[in-house]
């Protein structure tokens, strides 16, 4: 099933378990394009990536899940996983008939990324993420199942505070309300039994011993602020992976994607640009 928005036409592919995923064209592309296929954060959906995706040369198809459990996608009782949510993106090549896409990623969808990649690296044409990382550390599950209980215990607004200042820059925050307010608005739509699951995937998941096997090119951005997921996050990514280099955004913190879209966006065309040279 198919329906068009005013700014992108949405799909609904169904998984090998069941599970409905909403796949968002953001850029339609030419014939025999490349594919560009975008994962959101933690919280978020699709429409993260607008922005950024209009950066790219219109030939590219350039594509946005909304993973299981956020946005228009269903939101299956859990445990999720990390490697769940990676075939989710198989599925979603298989079914598009797509041998290869650039794969990109911001926080969660960075995670979720690797995860494709080192499981799947003949179906990755390029690796672009940001803010991400591979592995939150051994407190990871303590932290995470805290947060999982706050939104369970009061709502996703009990988590507003919080999220903002990891989210944007001061200064992003003050004179870019309407961003921040859209990103607030998809937050506190998700539902928080779905938010907690996902929250345990992530305090879970270390992606270190596969991401090698990843031998494409591939960026990782990392907000020069962003404490969230910081730089030594993105430097560790890169030393596992051959052909990966670290760049770092000035002044921003975490959503990048919102904050400097057409930096994140340019990022995403050069790999692209690079897996065409392959």
């Amino acid at each position: 099933m198919t329906h068009s928005t005013n700014d992108e036409i949405i799909s609904y592919l169904a998984m090998d378990d069941g599970c409905r995923i909403a796949l968002r064209t953001l850029q339609a592309g030419s014939s025999g394009s490349s594919t560009v296929l975008a994962i959101h954060a933690l919280a978020m959906n699709g429409t993260m990536w607008a922005d950024a995706a209009r950066v790219l040369t219109p030939g590219l198809r350039v594509l946005a899940l909304d993973c299981r459990g956020h946005g228009l996608s269903d939101k299956p009782k859990g445990p999720y996983s990390t490697a769940r949510f990676a075939k989710d993106i198989l599925n979603t090549l298989d079914t598009l008939q797509c041998e290869k896409a650039v794969v990109a990623g911001c926080s969660m969808g960075g995670t979720i990324a690797l995860t494709f990649a080192g499981a799947y690296p003949e179906r990755v044409a390029g690796l672009s993420v940001f803010d991400t990382t591979a592995w939150y550390g051994d407190d990871a599950p303590f932290r995470w199942e805290q947060r999982a209980q706050a939104a369970l215990d009061g709502g996703m607004k009990a988590l507003i505070g919080f999220q903002l200042e990891r989210w944007f820059s001061p200064e992003f925050l003050a004179a870019r309300c309407n961003v921040v307010d859209r990103a607030l608005a998809i937050f506190l739509a998700n539902d928080p039994i779905a938010y907690a699951e996902t929250c345990r995937m992530l305090g879970r998941a270390d992606e270190r011993e596969r991401i090698g096997r990843y031998k494409g090119p591939a960026l990782i951005g990392v907000g020069e602020h962003d404490y969230a997921t910081p730089l030594a996050m993105a430097e560790a990514i890169a030393a596992l992976m051959p052909q990966a280099r670290v760049q770092v955004f000035p002044q921003v913190r975490h959503f990048t994607p919102f904050e400097i879209p057409d930096a994140i966006g340019a990022c995403v065309q050069q790999i692209a640009d690079e897996s065409r040279e392959r």
